[in-house]
This record gives structure tokens, C-alpha cells and sequence, in this order.
């Protein structure tokens, strides 16, 4: 299958592209597609250039257009003109691939976007697309994408989202006039997804009720089928969190499938060079070291400790915390005893054969480094924040 994409250089031409090469090129091989030829149209590509690509094109991603033009003239030139060129140059080879239009929302003209000129010459390209269907029977997929969001996407141009990540990675202010202002957002991955989708024959239908998307196998639109409503306030408050990670190392609840992995995800893809590491601080003595990693909300903590040769650290219990050891370098041995007996559990553990060891609750443990030249690195996750008013670490020996 040869892929044309217009505006292949924009942010959601970049994002399509480079997972269609990762199909290609045998990196991702959860697709059930045979890629040939890419061809990448843009504003700098060659005109004449479009007349082979829309020869040789199985499918058209048609992802070029105007969003911040000099004049609202260009904004019909950009959307509807040059939509036109595309289908009369498909037409002249008698190609009747699929077609995709990357359209917006507010196409709708509906509320805010009444008076929009963007809609507006959305709108009218849309309607070339489907009066091309009509005439030539070929397969269009019209999307109407709400606001976008995700790595690549342009700041200070026509997101908020990206304008935010953006400041807020650089330590610059952000302008929030109204936190109640709700967003739609789609990201740039889900809508990467559905692209594949498209090209399988197995794109989302829907129609309109007003503004809202109503999902319809028989729908005239196409549509991605996950979005998220946040509210301004809400995107702020977690990129405030976000952004003061290398501080209180907390991650936030991110769970699969959020808006807020999503986010963390696009607001990483924004840290300048500088920002992309974070010292940590690191507690030493005459045993060697311990360094708290990662701190998470619900699911406790992970920290790296060091011991020196011949070391023993450890030497006490815990009532409910528990934990996982992972020695990672070198040799070492875990002793636990229960409590009030002299029962004794003993595990010998190398960097060489890792293996997780729970400290069990309830019991007295230590850790000895069996070399008398190399320290020895280990891994500890805790199921708890370490909580000084609170500690729950008793000192006994084992």
C-alpha cells in the first residue's frame, strides 16, 4: 500500500508519518498492514511532485492546511483550495483511493464558532470531499478533530495545551483567564491509532448533534473514539504537579488510558535539554548510601541502597510496611526472623541472578554485603511513602 500524506511536516503529518515508517521498517509489528511507498507532501515540497503521488497513492491522508494565516483569505486558499488541487489531480489519473480530511470542529459553525472564517473554509472543504464521493465513488473519511494535543505540537501557534507545557516546562507564566473553561482534547496518539484504523477499513462513524459527536456506523463523519473534557484549571493545576516532580519525586495517579499519563506524556516531550535530568539527594554514613527514586500517591516508593564491603544495614521491622529487595550488583544475604522466635529466613542473592525478596511484616531484617572489596547496589520499593511523624521501623537485630 502506497500512503500520500499532505502536510505530512505538520504536527499531525510528523506524528502519522513516522509510525507509518515504524510499520515499514518491521518496528512495530502489531499492525496487519504492508507499507511500500511513503510519499510526504508539503508547502516546500515540489508541486509537480503531486501528480506521481496521486498516481501511485493506495490512500490519502489529507492533513494539510491554514490555522494562524496573515489574512483570513488565506484561510480559504489554504483549506478549500488547495483540497481542490489534490481532488482534480486524483481525478485526472482516475484514482479512486480512499481519501481522509483532516477536518475541525468547528466546521460545526455552531455557538462560538458561528463567525469562524476557519470554520468556515473547513467547512467547504468538506463539502468538495463529499461531493467528490459523489461523483467518483471513491471512499472519503471526513474527521472533524477537536483540540489536539501531544510531542510535537507547536506552542504559542493554536494550542493551549502545548503553550502550556510548553511555559510551565521553561518556569515561564501561563495566562488562564476562566479555570472553568472546559477543553475537548484529543491526543496525538489516539488519533495516530484511529489513522491505522482508517487505513484498515476500520475507521469510527458518527454524526453531529450539534457539537457533540454521536457514534453511528452509518454516520457521514469519521471520528476518534476516545477525547477528554478537562476544564483550564484542571490542565494547570497537573502541570503544576508535573513540574515540581524532580522536588517531591511524587509521580501522579496516571492510570492507563487517562488524560493525565497523556498529559505527563506531552508535557515531558516539552523540558528544555537542561531540565531532562534532576539531581538526587543522596544519604550517606560509613555503611555507604541510600537514595529515595520515585515516590507515588498510592502505590508507596523506590529508593537504591548501598552498602560497603562487609556491611550489614537493615537490623529492624515494621508492623504493615512491607517492602521488595532486588540486589542488582553484587553478593549479598537477607536474613528475617519472626518476631518473639527464633525462626530465621535466609536468602543468599546475587546482581548476577536478581531475584525479589519480601521483607515480610512482622519480621526483623538486614541485608549483608558478602564481599570484603565490592559494594553491593540494591533496589528497595516500599509500599509506603516514608512518613518521619510516622515510621513504623522498629530497631531489632535479626
Amino acid at each position: 500500500m502506497n500512503i500520500l500524506i499532505t502536510g505530512a511536516k505538520g504536527f499531525v503529518g510528523r506524528n502519522l508519518t513516522e509510525n507509518l515508517y515504524n510499520v515499514k521498517e518491521g518496528k512495530n509489528r502489531t499492525k496487519n498492514i504492508e507499507i511500500g511507498e511513503i510519499f510526504e507532501y508539503d508547502v516546500d515540497t515540489d508541486p509537480a511532485l503531486l501528480d506521481e503521488y496521486c498516481r501511485k497513492a493506495d490512500f490519502v491522508f489529507n492533513l494539510a492546511g491554514v490555522n494562524r494565516p496573515k489574512n483570513n483569505e488565506e484561510f480559504m486558499n489554504g483549506n478549500f483550495g488547495f483540497a481542490g488541487i489534490l481532488l482534480d489531480t486524483l481525478k485526472k489519473y482516475g484514482n479512486t483511493c480512499p481519501v481522509m480530511l483532516s477536518s475541525s470542529i468547528q466546521a460545526t459553525l455552531i455557538g462560538r464558532y458561528g463567525e469562524s472564517d476557519y470554520g468556515k473554509s473547513k467547512l467547504a472543504g468538506e463539502e468538495l470531499f463529499f461531493d467528490y464521493s459523489a461523483e467518483t465513488g471513491a471512499k472519503v473519511l471526513v474527521y472533524r478533530f477537536p483540540n489536539l494535543f501531544g510531542k510535537w505540537c507547536r506552542p504559542n501557534y493554536n494550542s493551549a495545551v502545548a503553550t502550556f507545557c510548553h511555559n510551565v516546562a521553561r518556569g515561564l507564566p501561563i495566562t488562564v483567564n476562566d479555570r472553568s473553561t472546559t477543553l475537548e482534547l484529543l491526543y496525538i496518539d489516539d488519533l495516530v491509532e484511529e489513522m491505522f484504523c482508517a487505513l484498515e477499513g476500520k475507521e469510527h462513524h458518527c454524526v453531529f448533534d450539534g457539537l457533540k459527536t454521536v457514534a453511528d456506523e452509518n454516520g457521514k463523519y469519521c471520528f476518534v473514539p476516545e477525547t477528554h473534557f478537562v476544564t483550564l484549571g484542571e490542565i494547570a493545576d497537573l502541570l503544576e504537579k508535573f513540574s515540581s516532580q524532580p522536588q517531591t519525586l511524587i509521580i501522579p495517579e496516571i492510570p492507563e488510558g487517562s488524560f493525565e499519563k497523556k498529559l505527563f506524556s506531552a508535557y515531558l516531550s516539552y523540558l528544555p535539554p537542561e531540565k531532562a535530568s534532576f539531581p538526587l539527594k543522596m544519604n550517606t554514613d560509613a555503611r555507604g548510601s541510600f537514595t529515595e527514586l520515585v515516590k507515588t500517591l498510592s502505590c508507596g516508593q523506590f529508593s537504591v541502597n548501598v552498602s560497603n564491603p562487609t556491611i550489614t544495614k537493615g537490623q529492624h521491622w515494621h508492623n504493615s510496611k512491607w517492602e521488595i529487595f532486588i540486589v542488582v550488583s553484587g553478593e549479598a544475604l537477607i536474613q528475617q526472623r519472626k518476631i518473639d522466635t527464633d525462626e530465621v529466613l535466609e536468602f543468599k542473592v546475587s546482581g548476577d541472578k536478581p531475584e525479589a525478596v519480601y521483607m515480610l511484616p512482622g519480621y526483623t531484617h538486614n541485608i549483608i554485603n558478602l564481599s570484603e572489596t565490592e559494594k553491593l547496589v540494591t533496589l528497595m520499593w516500599a509500599n509506603e511513602i516514608f512518613d518521619p511523624g510516622r515510621p513504623d521501623t522498629f530497631g531489632e537485630p535479626v
